[in-house]
């Protein structure tokens, strides 16, 4: 017997250190999604370097509440599915993604660096481009001041060339 709580205590701790270590945690409920689709998910959530990883509902609750974040124990009801990730916006992006084309995974909420999120944050920060695509946005928004100053000087010089002609 003492056995079987020694398991249960280590599996509590393996789950705590996972949301500690973890930049992002996504709970959803997967009921009404079938073997097919769960595979689908499961093999899309891996190539991104995302955990998908079942639990039962009071091992969680006990590792929630041993890194403080009580608020995630309302969203633990039925049976419940959480994606563990180092990088912030993959699983909510694939999660949100997966769920427009299958209604039947629901989104509950998560945690966002060390910080309980709602449903809408979650939805929010699938919304946000990936790495490259903020990378480009921010390398587009240094280069308009010089584009423009260029233009402006070519302007310039086209202007002066027309009055010495």
């Amino acid at each position: 017997m003492s056995g079987i709580i020694e398991q249960k205590k280590q599996l509590v701790e393996e789950i705590a250190d996972k949301f500690r270590n973890s930049q992002s945690a996504v709970v959803v409920d997967y009921r009404g999604l079938d073997v097919s689709e769960v595979t689908a998910l499961r093999k899309e959530l891996r190539e991104a370097g995302v955990e998908f990883k079942v639990y039962k509902n009071t091992m969680v609750r006990r590792a929630v509440e041993s890194v403080e974040l009580n608020e995630l124990s309302e969203v633990l009801t039925g049976p419940n599915a959480i994606a563990f990730s180092e990088d912030v916006v993959a699983p909510a992006r694939i999660l949100n993604n997966f769920s427009k084309d299958h209604e039947a995974l629901e989104i509950k909420g998560g945690v966002i660096e060390g910080s309980v999120a709602s449903l809408e944050q979650i939805k929010e920060l699938a919304d946000l481009p990936n790495y490259e695509g903020m990378v480009s946005m921010l390398l587009s928004v240094l280069q308009a001041p010089i584009r423009n100053f260029a233009y402006a000087t070519k302007a310039v010089a086209e202007q002066k060339e027309e009055q010495g002609a």
